[in-house]
């Protein structure tokens, strides 16, 4: 390998380019319309538009991808995580194009990738199970039946992709038909694809998972294991290495049950093996993450393992630099740095970042993937940076975090950091043993969350098309609208500007979103009479759903059409008496 296109942006991206950086590979950039100059863009050698302004038109296009591959002459592909990284449809058609693939085979990809016979395949290695149906959903009333029968709570979830998208907790039965719909959409919005099975749910489990890397020829091996307990939305914020408070039996167990999955199916690469904990030790198979994870740092920190080089090396087929699990030395934590307002339910904020200042000094890692200037785009995941915290025990670790967490200076949008500070003086956090889990946030500690400073409204820049002569042949160029109002008069070319002081009315009736994204779902017809409280709409932000209720009684009329785009603070509806 010599030329490594990655297939990915943000965070990832910059972190995969470092690293072929550091090996001596030329790295290539992709980006979407949003992500023109973005910093991943900015630390690759070279970088190319996909010309798209969505998921579905950029990220997720594998035939753009490969255009791009062969034009830049790209030799490898890294797909980082999220997006087509678990695609055995990408995986295949890489290596059909005679390009490298970092990642595991199609098949692999399309065994493990798939959860439902992933579920097949633990339960054939012997690793514990919960009840669940090993097959996609019918329809919601299959999943109603099963809840029905088996008791609750039950998980609904999407049986392609990963990362806490398209993932149902239901605690009532007359919400399952809803959790089902809801998991769909956000499974074909994240994965393109929509079936979702469904499950036992062990009540407030830790969240274990097993770090393992395989040479494709039948040698496994686990590096490590890390406790993600600390989520919302069933999307992680927190992570840790190694998992506190497991007994050695536990813990071998739970290695042994990954490292057999891994050889069963002669596992290629970085994997993930993700298992539920619960308060009894019942312990039970989650999934297969067939990819990078976004917490590997806190792996990589208390192992010496550079994951992202092994992969470099059995993707050259050069193998494993490690041949047994490597005791762990010290322990680490990762922060997720998201753009999102721990006190209004953690929504996201994007807008532009005026500052952004990292923190340094002993046992400090900052992997960010935007600096001052960038802007958090509200079509793609919200996480601006991961602050990765090492120390030589639990404690010391925690210590030099709140440390490093102080250090940290932001301004233009909201951020996680103070929910990060408030978790770091928490008993329950800090005791020994551990006592949070999976729902902790949203049941325990949610109330407490303070509203953070709001996100900076400035919109992100947009590539506008003009034409240029060049040797007297007309050529099309994009450019970001703010560069093109510089240099062109607005009588010539139609500039975009951002509103001055968006939504400044004080309507009462208005009944305001409070996110950035689109109207996925209306619930109610309009000119419906709805009480206050009253679920009447679903918005979609950066790929998360979240559901909207009447501020007041009244009749609902419609401002905006289901599935039209939406700006934070902007009127959905109006509600009058």
């Amino acid at each position: 390998m010599q030329r490594i296109l990655i297939a990915n942006r943000g965070e990832i991206a910059v972190r995969i380019a470092r690293a072929c950086a550091d090996a001596g590979y030329q790295s290539i950039a992709v980006y979407s319309d949003q992500d023109f100059g973005s910093m991943h863009t900015r630390v690759a050698d070279e970088a190319y538009a996909l010309n798209g302004d969505t998921a579905a038109t950029s990220y997720l296009d594998i035939e753009r991808i490969l255009d791009v591959a062969e034009r830049s002459k790209a030799d490898a592909i890294h797909p980082g995580y999220g997006f087509i990284s678990e695609s055995a449809d990408f995986s295949r058609a890489v290596e059909e194009a005679g390009i490298t693939f970092i990642g595991p085979t199609a098949d692999t990809l399309e065994q493990l990738g798939d959860k439902v016979t992933a579920r097949k395949i633990a339960a054939t290695v012997g690793a514990p199970l919960v009840p669940g149906i090993d097959r996609p959903l019918k329809d919601a009333r299959e999943a109603y039946d099963f809840a029905a029968e088996f008791g609750l709570p039950v998980a609904i979830k999407a049986a392609f992709g990963g990362g806490g998208r398209g993932l149902k907790i239901v605690r009532r039965m007359e919400e399952v038909v809803e959790a089902f719909e809801s998991a769909t959409r956000e499974a074909v919005a994240a994965f393109g694809r929509g079936e979702c099975y469904i499950e036992k749910f062990i009540d407030r489990p830790r969240h274990i998972e097993a770090q393992i890397i395989g040479d494709g020829q039948g040698n496994v091996v686990v590096i490590g294991d890390r406790d993600c307990s600390m989520q919302r939305r069933n999307q992680k914020l927190i992570e840790e290495a190694p998992a506190p408070d497991l007994g050695a039996e536990l813990r071998k167990r739970i290695h042994d049950a990954a490292k057999d999955i891994g050889t069963a199916v002669k596992y290629r690469g970085a994997g993930t093996v993700e298992f539920l904990l619960g308060e009894d030790s019942q312990t039970s198979f989650l999934e297969v993450n067939t990819r990078l994870q976004v917490e590997h740092p806190v792996t990589e920190m208390v192992t010496g393992v550079d994951l992202v080089a092994e992969q470099f090396r059995i993707a050259e087929g050069r193998g494993l630099s490690v041949a047994d699990t490597p005791e762990p030395d010290g322990h680490a934590f990762e922060f997720r740095i998201n753009a999102e307002d721990p006190g209004r339910g953690f929504l996201p904020s994007p807008g532009k970042i005026t500052t952004l200042q990292g923190p340094g000094g002993p046992g400090v890692r900052w992997d960010a993937g935007v600096q001052s200037g960038d802007h958090v785009v509200e079509a793609f995941d919200s996480m601006i940076a991961k602050l990765v915290v090492f120390g030589d025990s639990r404690q010391h670790a925690l210590t030099r975090s709140r440390r490093a967490l102080a250090e940290i200076e932001v301004e233009g949008v909201a951020t996680v950091i103070p929910f990060d500070k408030m978790v770091l003086e928490h008993k329950a956090f800090t005791a020994s043993p551990v006592q949070t889990y999976t729902q902790w946030i949203e049941e325990e500690l949610l109330p407490e969350l303070p509203s953070a400073p709001r996100s900076n409204l400035v919109s992100e820049p947009q590539l506008e098309r003009v034409y240029v002569e060049i040797d007297g042949r007309r050529v099309e160029i994009r450019l970001p609208d703010n560069v093109l109002a510089g240099v062109l008069s607005t009588d010539r070319v139609a500039i975009s500007t951002p509103p001055q002081s968006p939504y400044e009315d004080t309507d009462k009736a208005a009944l305001r979103s409070p996110v950035s994204g689109s109207l996925a779902r209306q619930l109610v017809t309009d000119g419906a009479r709805v009480s206050k409280g009253e679920p009447v709409a679903v918005c979609e932000a950066m790929k998360t759903e979240t559901t909207i209720y009447a501020h007041k009684d009244g009749t609902l009329s419609w401002v905006i059409e289901e599935n039209g785009s939406i700006k934070v603070d902007e009127a959905l509806a109006k509600i009058g008496d």
